[in-house]
C-alpha cells in the first residue's frame, strides 16, 4: 500500500477521492459545462506516487489541486496535489458517456507533497504551482465553486471516509501536457505564508 507524509509521519490513505469541475475559469478552458451538482470520482490508493511522469500508455496532462487529508471527520492536513489525466482518452470517454477511471485512476495518477496539519480553512488558502520557473497555476478556496467544508458534508451524504484518505479539491485555469525533463514546483499558501512545497522533475 502507497503511503503519504503527514507532519513528517507516514500515512496510509484507502482512497484518493477527486471533485471535478470546481473551478469556473478550468471548466471554461476545457470547453465544459458547469455541472449542476459537484462532480465526483476516485482514485485509488495504487494512484498514489511520489514520482512524475510525462507518459503512461499515452501523454500526460497536469492538473495543481488543494488536497486535504481526512481524519476524524473533517479536514486535518493539507498539501499539493498533482491529478494527473490522459486526457486524449479522457475525452474520448466523456464522448461515449462512459466513466473517466481509465483517464484517471491509472498507476502513478496521484502525486502528493508532503501534507501538514491544518487548523483553519479559509479563503486565504490557495496554490501555486510553477512549471520550469515560469508561473503556470494559480487559485484556491475563494475561486472554488464548492468550499472544502461543503464538499466534505455533500461526500458524507453517500461515501464513508475512512482516517487518513486523500480529498482534491479541484484544479484552478492552467492545465497542459508534463513533457519529459519539466521541472514542476507546487506550493500551498495562507496568505502570502507557503505551507508546504515541493519539486519534481518529469520522467
Amino acid at each position: 500500500m502507497n503511503t503519504i507524509s503527514v507532519d513528517n509521519q507516514p500515512i496510509t490513505p484507502s482512497k484518493v477521492v477527486c471533485i471535478g469541475r470546481n473551478y469556473v475559469d478550468h471548466i471554461t478552458e476545457l470547453g465544459n459545462e458547469v455541472p449542476d451538482e459537484m462532480v465526483v470520482f476516485l482514485k485509488p490508493n495504487s494512484a498514489i506516487s511520489a514520482e512524475l511522469n510525462a507518459f503512461h500508455q499515452e501523454a500526460l496532462h497536469y492538473e495543481g489541486e488543494l488536497s486535504f487529508v481526512y481524519q476524524q471527520g473533517k479536514f486535518t492536513a493539507v498539501g499539493f496535489g498533482l491529478d494527473l489525466t490522459k486526457r486524449g482518452l479522457q475525452s474520448q470517454l466523456k464522448s461515449k458517456g462512459l466513466p473517466w477511471e481509465r483517464a484517471k485512476a491509472f498507476n502513478g495518477a496521484a502525486v502528493f507533497s508532503p501534507f501538514v496539519s491544518l487548523d483553519v480553512i479559509n479563503d486565504d488558502l490557495s496554490l501555486a504551482l510553477a512549471i520550469n520557473n515560469k508561473p503556470t497555476q494559480a487559485g484556491g478556496v475563494a475561486l472554488m465553486m464548492v468550499k472544502p467544508q461543503d464538499i466534505l458534508a455533500e461526500l458524507a451524504t453517500f461515501i464513508d471516509l475512512t482516517d487518513g484518505d486523500i480529498v482534491m479539491t479541484g484544479t484552478p485555469k492552467g492545465v497542459g501536457q508534463i513533457n519529459v525533463g519539466d521541472n514542476f514546483h507546487g506550493q500551498v499558501l495562507q496568505g502570502d505564508k507557503v505551507l508546504v512545497e515541493a519539486s519534481w522533475q518529469a520522467k
